[in-house]
């Protein structure tokens, strides 16, 4: 595959893909995709043979840049390293100016204010922007209430000046007002809330906002297991005061004073003004019972959220991974870079006599007994392109179902694709009146992956009706039929190898796959 076409295929297989989220983006990244989509078009049609570079180039700089800058930003916001935010969001909103980003730099500086204390700047600031018809405008108001933990004057505006479709529509907005709920002790509307705001976000759109209601739900319910859990694993970017608030809230709904008491004591000495705020109201806070408060249909939600963290603990892709260590992966990884090295370093790793030499499989030689070839040839790679994408592609997948399986289990069903999908190449060679040809690449090893995670995602929709499995297995069904597009485009791609390692890692998924294998 030449870069340019590789490129062709990248910018088009991820504007699609984002296409498809149109309902939960903001209109922006929309525009954006469909921007990048006619400049690819535009460009097959006038320069064909630079079209991969010139689409690749916008891709990078008004989607790809934009979209790691602002994932980092909101990570530094949950971290509440709002000074950090701030200087990052500056540069971002000239690479993606729409979506409220221009006016995001001083929204996320009137929260580091406050998070100083300096409340009246704070409100100074954050006051030019207060309006009840713009994104920003609302959420520059929801910012001011929050400061001063206003629960009660939250609650007030949002029910009295947002209208419920714009309510729908801004998750962040909704998430601070389900927390009033919370905190002024409305729990069965928190948990109804919680239930609609899950099913408008879905669990692939922004993780972080769906677990974070989550956590309110659990917490103000006395959930004291379960929040713990959830800051473990989906939460753990929350910084370490924000755990012990959450686990002392939690304690406190529990009806476990004396412990939430002394947790938030121990916050009580803080930098940050607004926590500070949100400790003092919470020991203001009278006691309330969860169990005497919870409605019935409460209490199933509460208990649909329970299962759903456990579940997505088992097959949600990188709470597993974040969880373990995957060394077979990275000593896969090193090994293949390493060949690639010695390959280049004897005269070209595109030498096909090198390849030869060093394993390349050539069904020929493989039937006069030369079967360690199948073996060899999985390590071997024509191109630093070749490589590149196989190595990412055995980075993602390879981790997901090294977490699975466990070491031993993944290094056999590794080798057991990459060795049958290089067999299989030599049956298909010997058997019909095919040119000569040699095959290197790991390739049928990490689509062997890719059919495995398919078969956990799909023994954990069948025997636990998990919708996080359901969902992981529509995205990696999307993710073999762009595979099987693309091996159709590209010459010089061994199809079969592909389409067999795919086939043979699903088999032994399911054979070697056990739920109870997955720590939740």
């Amino acid at each position: 595959m030449n870069l340019n076409l590789f490129l062709i295929q990248l910018v088009l297989i991820t504007s699609v893909l984002m296409l498809t989220q149109a309902r939960r983006l903001p209109r922006g990244w929309l525009i954006v995709n469909v921007l990048i989509l006619i400049v690819l078009g535009g460009s097959l049609i006038l320069w064909p043979e630079w079209a991969g570079w010139i689409s690749g180039g916008v891709w990078l700089v008004v989607f790809l840049l934009p979209l790691l800058g602002s994932g980092r930003v909101n990570r530094l916001v949950s971290q509440e390293r709002y000074h950090a935010a701030r200087q990052l969001a500056f540069w971002v909103k000239w690479l993606h100016p729409a979506d409220g980003m221009v006016e995001y730099p001083q929204l996320l500086r009137g929260l580091a204010l406050g998070q100083q204390g300096k409340f009246a700047a704070a409100r100074q600031l954050l006051s030019r922007y207060q309006t009840d018809v713009t994104s920003t405008g609302r959420a520059a108001t929801v910012m001011l209430y929050r400061m001063h933990a206003d629960w009660a004057g939250i609650r007030r505006w949002v029910e009295q000046r947002v209208p419920e479709k714009v309510l729908d529509r801004e998750i962040g907005l909704a998430l601070v007002y389900l927390r009033s709920l919370g905190e002024l002790g409305d729990l069965n509307g928190l948990l109804q809330g919680a239930e609609r705001l899950e099913q408008r976000l879905g669990r692939s759109s922004n993780p972080l906002l769906l677990n974070t209601v989550r956590l309110y739900a659990l917490a103000f319910c006395g959930q004291v297991e379960s929040v713990k859990r959830l800051l473990e694993q989906m939460l753990s970017v929350y910084p370490r005061q924000t755990h012990q608030f959450w686990i002392a809230t939690a304690e406190w709904a529990a009806g476990r004073h004396a412990i939430a008491r002394e947790l938030l004591t121990s916050l009580s000495q803080t930098e940050d003004a607004a926590l500070q705020n949100a400790i003092n109201g919470r020991l203001a806070a009278p006691p309330l019972d969860p169990i005497q408060v919870l409605t019935e249909p409460s209490h199933r939600i509460l208990n649909q959220i329970k299962t759903a963290i456990a579940q997505e603990s088992r097959y949600s892709s990188w709470n597993a991974v974040a969880a373990r260590k995957s060394y077979a992966t990275y000593g896969l990884i090193g090994i293949n870079v390493l060949v690639f090295a010695v390959s280049s370093r004897l005269g070209g790793n595109e030498d096909l006599y090198v390849l030869y030499r060093l394993g390349a499989l050539v069904p020929e030689a493989v039937v006069t007994g030369e079967w360690w070839r199948c073996l060899t040839a999985i390590f071997l790679h024509s191109g630093l392109l070749h490589l590149s994408a196989n190595m990412l592609g055995l980075y993602v997948f390879g981790a997901l179902v090294e977490s699975a399986l466990g070491l031993r289990l993944f290094l056999a069903c590794y080798f057991f694709c990459g060795i049958g999908s290089m067999l299989t190449v030599t049956l298909i060679a010997i058997t019909t009146p095919a040119l000569p040809q040699i095959t290197v690449g790991a390739s049928g090893a990490v689509l062997g992956m890719v059919g495995a995670e398919a078969a956990i995602q799909l023994k954990g929709w069948r025997l636990e009706k998990a919708k996080i499995a359901r969902e992981r297995l529509q995205l990696i069904s999307l993710v073999v039929v762009f595979q099987l597009v693309s091996d159709l485009l590209t010459p010089q791609v061994s199809i079969i190898g592909h389409i067999s390692g795919t086939i043979l890692g699903f088999l032994a998924g399911l054979v070697l796959f056990k739920p109870s294998r997955r720590s939740g």
